[in-house]
């Protein structure tokens, strides 16, 4: 990309045919959500620009853009922003991007019915990352009380300051202290929890966005992916009231194998949904009355 006067679109083509050679997943994509930051529009409306010739101060942004993501850094930090159900959350290093399969997670909360009836429900996020989960829960089901709760201090900080550009500071509190020591038992009515679940031998073979840039914590879910998972449940179930909900997003291939870690912890309604790519993502269970 020269810097004379060079079109919206003539920038594109070439973001997109560097990134493309990089070896980027959509490239054109990737282009498009830098240029449309640049010119503060929609992606889809980046067609009315095209013909707009790119001042050079935008050009340079764009090349500085373009080559932190052909050089493996994912688009979302470059970007510092990632849209989660509707709502755009800070996000850099210190905690996971939020993905599609977690909207999935946070919308089976959100239609389990026997939670929201109550005056006051309290509802713990583990593993919080940048907050979305929490943040989320708490400006569609306002009643609530949220515990947003990380080993990181790093993402408790993103997920804290995500907390005051939406405003719920006063509903969402924030620690590293695990549930187990954190509350007493038999006083949350929910626990929902994205962990870090691929295997450990696997973090290496994982793209160079994810590998080399996003938390290896965040990631790593020992050598089956499963040793958090089990912890978690097991806390779960001495925190959560009985009647309570543990909601949890899992790995491929683990549906099976969580879904039985519920049902020998004292969980029943155990099962699990896809997420939308049709695979068994999302494993739920209703803690028995007197496990």
């Amino acid at each position: 990309m020269s810097a004379a006067d060079k079109t919206v679109g003539e920038v594109l083509q070439a973001a997109a045919a560097y990134l493309g050679k990089k070896g980027i997943p959509d490239p054109e994509v990737a282009a498009g959500l830098l240029m449309s930051r640049l010119l503060r529009c929609r992606r889809l409306e980046i067609n009315l620009h095209r013909e707009q010739l790119l001042p050079d101060k935008y050009l340079e942004a764009m090349r500085r853009g373009v080559k932190r993501v052909g050089d493996g850094e994912p688009v979302q930090y470059v970007l510092g922003e990632w849209d989660f159900m509707g709502r755009s959350f800070k996000v850099d290093r210190r905690a996971l991007i939020p993905r599609p399969e977690t909207e999935v997670l946070v919308d089976s909360v959100l239609r389990c019915e026997s939670i929201w009836k109550q005056p006051r429900p309290v509802v713990a996020d583990i593993g919080t990352g940048c907050g979305c989960i929490a943040i989320t829960l708490a400006l569609e089901r306002p009643n609530g009380l949220y515990l947003g709760l990380d080993v990181s201090e790093d993402a408790l900080s993103l997920a804290r300051e995500n907390a005051e550009k939406w405003n719920v500071s006063d509903r969402v509190a924030f620690s590293a202290e695990g549930v187990a020591d954190l509350v007493d038992p038999e006083c949350l009515d929910c626990v929902v929890a994205n962990l870090p679940y691929i295997p450990s031998a696997e973090i290496a073979s994982l793209p160079v966005w994810i590998r080399d840039h996003e938390p290896r914590i965040a990631l790593d879910g020992g050598p089956d992916g499963m040793s958090v998972i089990r912890d978690v449940v097991q806390d779960a179930a001495l925190a959560l009231k009985p009647g309570g909900w543990l909601f949890l997003e899992v790995g491929d291939g683990q549906a099976g194998s969580v879904c039985g870690l519920l049902s020998g912890a004292g969980f029943e309604q155990v099962g699990s949904a896809p997420d939308l790519s049709g695979r068994p993502r999302i494993v739920s269970g209703r803690l028995a009355a007197g496990a």
